[in-house]
C-alpha cells in the first residue's frame, strides 16, 4: 500500500506548476548572498566561507522555509478539495500510508533543495572570482541540511492538515525561519524545529563544528513527534468525518 501511495504522490507531481517554485526560488537567495559578500569583501575575508554563510543566511531564513510550505500545503490540497477527502479516507490504504508517501516525497524534495542551493553556490563563487578550493564541508553541510528540511516539511505537513488553508502554513513556516534563526543565534537551535535546517547548514558559522549528537536527536524527536501528530490527526478526522 506504501508503494502505491508514493506512485499516487508523484503522479500529483507530474506537471504541476509548484515545481517551478524549485526551480525560481532558490537563484534569489544565491543572487542576493552574492551580492551581498561582493559588496562586503571588506569584512568578509574568509572567501567560499563567506559566500556559503550569505547564502545559506537567506534561503534558510527566508525562503526554504516558504518553499516547504508551500510543497506540504500543495501535498494536502487536492484532498482538502470538494469531496476527496472522504474519498481518500474510505479508500483501502492506511493513513500511516498516506501520510509516508508524503514524507518520503518530502525527503527527495528536501534534498534536491539542497542539490540546487549547492549548485547555485559553486557557480556563484565562479562567478565571483573565487579561485581556492571548494570546502570539503560542502557535502556535510548539504547532507545535515536535507535533514533538517525534513524536519520542517514534517511540522508544514502537520499545520497543511489541520489547517486546511493554503496561505496560513506558508507563512507559519515563513516566520517559523526568522524565529529559528533567533533561536540558533542564542545556543538553542536543538530546541527548536524550524532552527535545525538553519543549524545544520551552519547559517551563523560554516567552520562550526556541528554538535551531531544532539542534532540527531533533536531532528529525530521533531520528526517523530509531528509524524505521531499528523497520523493521530488523521484517523480522528476519518472518525468524526465517516
Amino acid at each position: 500500500m506504501l508503494r502505491r501511495s508514493l506512485r499516487a504522490e508523484l503522479m500529483k507531481c507530474r506537471r504541476s506548476p509548484v515545481w517551478i517554485v524549485f526551480l525560481v526560488l532558490p537563484v534569489f537567495p544565491a543572487f542576493l548572498g552574492t551580492f551581498n559578500y561582493l559588496n562586503n569583501l571588506d569584512v568578509l575575508e574568509s572567501q567560499w566561507y563567506s559566500l556559503w554563510s550569505q547564502h545559506v543566511l537567506f534561503s534558510s531564513v527566508f525562503f526554504m522555509p516558504a518553499q516547504f510550505g508551500v510543497f506540504c500545503a500543495w501535498q494536502w490540497r487536492l484532498e482538502h478539495t470538494g469531496g476527496n477527502w472522504n474519498a481518500a479516507m474510505t479508500a483501502p490504504v492506511p493513513v500511516r500510508d498516506l501520510y509516508l508517501a508524503k514524507l518520503i516525497l518530502d525527503v527527495g524534495v528536501s534534498a534536491l533543495a539542497q542539490l540546487c542551493i549547492g549548485a547555485l553556490f559553486l557557480l556563484s563563487g565562479l562567478l565571483a572570482g573565487l579561485r581556492t578550493p571548494v570546502p570539503g564541508e560542502l557535502a556535510g553541510w548539504l547532507l545535515a541540511g536535507t535533514l533538517g528540511g525534513v524536519v520542517v516539511c514534517a511540522v508544514q505537513l502537520y499545520l497543511s492538515l489541520i489547517l486546511r488553508t493554503f496561505a496560513v502554513p506558508v507563512a507559519i513556516g515563513l516566520v517559523g525561519g526568522i524565529f529559528g534563526m533567533l533561536i540558533t543565534s542564542q545556543g538553542w537551535a536543538v530546541g527548536f524545529p524550524y532552527s535545525l535546517l538553519c543549524l545544520g547548514m551552519r547559517a551563523n558559522d560554516p567552520q562550526m563544528e556541528l554538535p551531531m549528537p544532539d542534532f540527531l536527536l533533536g531532528c529525530a524527536f521533531y520528526l517523530l513527534l509531528f509524524s505521531l501528530l499528523t497520523v493521530t490527526a488523521l484517523r480522528r478526522r476519518d472518525v468524526s468525518t465517516g
